[in-house]
């Protein structure tokens, strides 16, 4: 989901911040392809690998996901999502208020004109802060607001990636050799090479690709069929995987709560060969527990997620929907929200991960204090 958030561009000038976080394992930790048809009936627990589909995946995506594994029906990671602009310069302020950083800290790569808010210019900037934050034991989730592969960055988001391609565009995008084929793998050959520095920086990553994936937003949106949306998404596996190596991402299939004009979760699922972990964003339904319950029927025993949240979950509700294993805050903590939620045994802040030994980072202010 994406929102105007220019009232928060005050806080830039206000705090940038390196945490000391002296991590036993920093980061999560650092070194010591066909089609198929999908159902929403409930996978055996047998059919469901606890290793990345990425064929020999890193050790560190190895072990992040194999931690997921362990704290599914447990604990609910904390995450916050930091734009493009701001990076983790926010994060202090939510410690203030809650009194406990997030676990979790999620990116875009973003789409926009060079210094505007999701500008495609500080893409380098967050690959070095992703590196920063993995080394102090933070997890890593990334998203790309992606650009029809019509048009050419940078663009503006309800003119272009809330646009829709027609038919034939999205028949010459699935067809190797055309000319809007090959512009796609050009922009994600882009994506590629910021994805490799975390690969050689031994970062894994929560890689959540064509977010919303279900919903009616975004250009990649309502393509139903086996040549649909779910082939743009193994068509991005292929390119990521095959062609370029990648073997840090963890494989996130991110829909959208089910409302009206939003299709089911299973309808354009890829496959369980290409995806690692299930997620949704929730911003109107309060986490319906048919929603849940539906996402579950899809996952089997896969781990599922709250990709993005308006607010977070109560404590309540994630003792009565005890699977999630991350919840992600897109935007300022609404005004008002309580930290019953953050100090509560049903979630996981950064101090609680078992990688993470300093419990009193270190907070620098280089340009105010």
């Amino acid at each position: 989901m994406y929102f105007g958030k220019l009232a928060f561009t005050l806080f830039v000038c206000v705090a940038s911040f390196s945490l000391c976080a002296n991590a036993g394992e920093p980061g999560m930790p650092r070194k010591s392809s066909a089609d198929a048809n999908q159902t929403t009936k409930t996978k055996p627990a047998a059919s469901v690998t606890k290793k990345p589909v990425t064929p020999n995946a890193s050790p560190e995506a190895v072990k992040l996901l194999e931690y997921l594994y362990s704290i599914s029906g447990k604990q609910t990671l904390v995450g916050q999502h930091c734009a493009p602009l701001v990076v983790t310069t926010q994060l202090p302020t939510i410690e203030k208020w809650t009194g406990h950083y997030p676990a979790l800290c999620g990116f875009d790569f973003g789409f926009s004109a060079p210094g505007t808010w999701d500008g495609i210019n500080f893409r380098q900037t967050i690959v070095d802060e992703a590196i920063r934050r993995n080394n102090d034991g933070f997890i890593i989730t990334i998203m790309w607001h992606a650009v029809p592969p019509t048009e050419e960055e940078p663009v503006v988001f309800k003119d272009s990636i809330q646009s829709h391609i027609t038919d034939q565009q999205w028949q010459d995008l699935i067809t190797p050799g055309t000319a809007i084929n090959e512009r796609w793998k050009s922009q994600v050959d882009v994506i590629a090479f910021f994805l490799k520095q975390l690969k050689y920086a031994d970062v894994p990553v929560l890689w959540r690709p064509y977010h919303e994936i279900n919903g009616n937003f975004f250009w990649w949106n309502g393509k139903t069929g086996d040549n649909g949306t779910k082939k743009l998404y193994r068509m991005l596996y292929d390119r990521l995987v095959n062609f370029h190596k990648l073997n840090n991402l963890i494989w996130v299939y991110n829909c959208n709560e089910i409302r009206e004009n939003v299709a089911p979760y299973d309808s354009v699922y890829p496959g369980d060969d290409v995806v690692d972990i299930l997620a949704t964003d929730v911003y109107k339904n309060g986490f319906d527990p048919n929603d849940y319950n539906q996402l579950l029927a899809v996952a089997g025993d896969k781990p599922i997620a709250l990709g993005e949240v308006g607010a977070p979950p109560t404590p309540e509700k994630l003792r009565e929907q005890p699977r999630w294993t991350w919840f992600m805050v897109w935007g300022n903590l609404p005004r008002g929200t309580s930290r019953e939620v953050y100090d509560c045994n049903e979630t996981i802040t950064w101090e609680k991960l078992p990688w993470v030994k300093n419990k009193n980072p270190k907070i620098h202010y280089p340009i105010l204090k």
